[in-house]
């Protein structure tokens, strides 16, 4: 565990805890089956981000000691949801170093355990009585599979453009952080500049978390990432890393790179062939410099608020995003 990793951790501890707390509390199955799967899903080790920045948002927008937690699990539940479906409509083996629950107990269970955590999500923002979080979760939701969509319709694409793949991420990943800071701007009642920083700092962070998360395909083992490397490779997702390099690349070079990611099979020496081109033709660096330029950003929007605990562990985060292993 990094130094870094380890005071966010400290810092975080009691919020952590009651998040924990609030998604085990919240879920209210009623069935087995519909709590084994979401369990499986929601208490198989994930880092908790999204949540501890809807309480982190709600704090820093002076609404803390008010905030009910429950409202830190709309967007943890709405992420789950999604995951139960992608590793289905993927075909993956593996999430977060666990056997996907599709494999465990059927395609069918596993789809509406995902349409369950999806309604608990939109039932606990209803709660909240405002129209205005109500439309952000329903936006959220239609962002993500909108981005699913893209994502599914450049599969083993050669011609996808890096402004395609920004297309898809925000959709995928910013759309949820942002949404997560921006729901507690909304409760707290603030006013547009706080609620536009924070939900800046969100996007920012979600581009830059998905970045990072695509670098580690390429440069993570299987213990540590919790899923084959390659996995996206194997899928027919071409992310930056990639794409840049086919752009960068002399033609003989690109040819060897779209010969590796076009078989729906590779060898270990065929992956580390890839990724010692993505290497030489900038496709690591250069992912890793646009997750760099928005973790910036997202750092660049709290310049608003003052200085203060939660803004050092905010700022902290950001770093993470580009600290993390996995």
């Amino acid at each position: 565990m990094s130094d870094l990793k380890r005071r966010i951790l400290e810092m975080a501890k009691k919020d952590l805890e009651d998040i924990e707390a609030a998604l085990k509390e919240h879920v209210h199955p009623e069935l087995k089956i519909v709590s084994d799967i979401a369990g499986h899903i929601l208490f198989a080790g994930g880092k908790r981000l999204r949540p501890l920045l809807g309480i982190l948002s709600a704090r820093i927008c002076d609404f803390d000691q008010d905030f009910d937690r429950a409202f830190s699990t709309v967007f943890e539940y709405l992420h789950a949801a999604t995951l139960l479906h992608d590793d289905l409509v993927d075909g993956a083996d593996l999430r977060r170093g666990k056997t996907v629950a599709h494999s465990i107990w059927g395609n069918s269970e596993a789809v509406l355990v995902g349409d369950f955590l999806l309604a608990r999500s939109l039932s606990i923002a209803a709660k909240t009585r405002n129209c205005d979080v109500i439309a952000l979760v329903a936006e959220v939701t239609q962002a993500m599979a909108q981005g699913e969509i893209h994502q599914l319709s450049k599969i083993k694409s050669l011609d996808i453009s890096e402004e395609e793949y920004m297309q898809i991420i925000r959709r995928k990943t910013a759309v949820v952080f942002r949404g997560a800071c921006r729901m507690s701007a909304l409760i707290a009642g603030v006013g547009e500049e706080k609620k536009k920083a924070v939900s800046d700092f969100g996007h920012h962070l979600g581009i830059a978390f998905q970045m990072a998360d695509d670098l580690l395909d390429y440069t993570c083992d299987a213990q540590s990432l919790g899923k084959n490397p390659g996995a996206d490779l194997a899928e027919g997702k071409l992310t930056l890393p990639v794409i840049h390099a086919l752009k960068s690349a002399p033609q003989p070079q690109r040819a060897a790179i779209e010969k590796i990611i076009m078989q729906d099979v590779f060898s270990n020496d065929e992956f580390e062939a890839l990724t010692d081109l993505l290497r030489r033709f900038n496709g690591i660096q250069h992912t890793r410099q646009m997750a760099e330029r928005h973790v910036a950003q997202a750092k660049e929007a709290l310049s608003v608020f003052q200085e203060s605990s939660t803004k050092t562990l905010f700022l902290m985060i950001a770093d993470y995003v580009l600290d993390r292993n996995a």
